[in-house]
């Protein structure tokens, strides 16, 4: 995925906060971790316990305060730096959303430099991208990036970390239209609240990915290019390595009834079906019987 190099993003309001931290994932967190790793940022759930980094209640966590990125002012600079590749993405989001959503009021973005403190807990690489709904508030360290291809053999190309980005914008627009008040958690299971919330942020990411080049800024060019093959199968591999089964799998169990977010086959083919028909499918993750949900 590439950012047009003229594309004028310094409309960013992308803020990065902490330092200092240790970065979770080292030598010996094994294969219930990596997975740990792969999980968090598409599903916003905290996984330190499994990692030994710590707890997400509370406000424990360093945090130095925060500051606007600087010097991420356009395509080439998302290009060439991931934290630019993160603000760039929140610029075409929020262009994405407002043609979308009557009201629209964006939600903040913040790049995590080691940990920091938010409402929902202790924001790192360990926890992985979140939405935090009382802040309305995105979070994510970019060096989770590097962890799962480091120790997992994910791509996470450029692609696969806009769809990250991209998903936890719908858990914003499933907050702010009243999604989240009228499906509440309801427990876990194949045909739970929870993972139909998911798959239906996996579905709105993959709406705005199949629109991707359509939002210009203010001189008509195009934040990002078209997407290749290559890069949605890259995405797509990403949504399956967050399936409940196949955490499961690695892991050694298997019971359906615990599932909070949907199998790899139901992520996959909730992101293909946005990418494919637009946000108007999306609402059927809601609807849809049990069986209906997969493929």
């Amino acid at each position: 995925m590439t950012f047009n190099p003229d594309a004028d993003l310094s409309t960013n309001t992308t803020r990065r906060r902490g330092r200092n931290a240790a970065i979770a994932g080292g030598t010996g967190v094994g294969v219930l971790g990596l997975i740990a790793l792969i999980a968090g940022p598409l599903l916003g759930i905290d996984l330190t316990g499994l990692l030994g980094g710590g707890t997400s209640t509370g406000g424990s966590g360093s945090d130095s305060g925060s500051s606007v990125i600087e010097n991420c002012d356009t395509g080439q600079d998302a290009n060439e730096n991931v934290d630019c590749r993160m603000a760039g993405a929140q610029v075409a989001l929020d262009a994405f959303w407002e043609d979308n959503v009557e009201g629209y009021v964006p939600p903040t973005l913040t790049v995590v430099d080691g940990a920091t403190s938010t409402q929902c807990g202790t924001a790192s690489n360990a926890v992985g991208p979140f939405y935090c709904p009382p802040e309305q508030g995105v979070y994510l360290d970019p060096t989770f990036f590097s962890l799962m291809q480091q120790q997992f053999g994910a791509s996470a190309g450029n692609l696969a970390q806009l769809y990250i980005v991209g998903h936890e914008w719908g858990h914003h627009i499933q907050n702010i239209v009243g999604t989240m008040d009228q499906y509440p958690n309801n427990g876990t299971g194949e045909g739970s609240n929870g993972v139909r919330m998911e798959l239906q942020a996996d579905c709105y990411a993959g709406a705005w990915i199949g629109r991707i080049s359509e939002q210009t800024d203010a001189d008509g060019t195009p934040y990002l290019q078209p997407t290749t093959e290559e890069q949605r199968r890259d995405a797509l591999d990403a949504a399956a390595a967050v399936g409940d089964d196949h955490i499961q799998e690695m892991s050694g169990v298997s019971n359906p009834d615990s599932w909070t977010h949907g199998s790899s086959e139901q992520r996959q083919y909730w992101f293909a079906l946005g990418y494919s028909e637009g946000l108007g499918v999306c609402a059927e993750t809601f609807t849809r019987s049990v069986d209906d949900l997969d493929p």
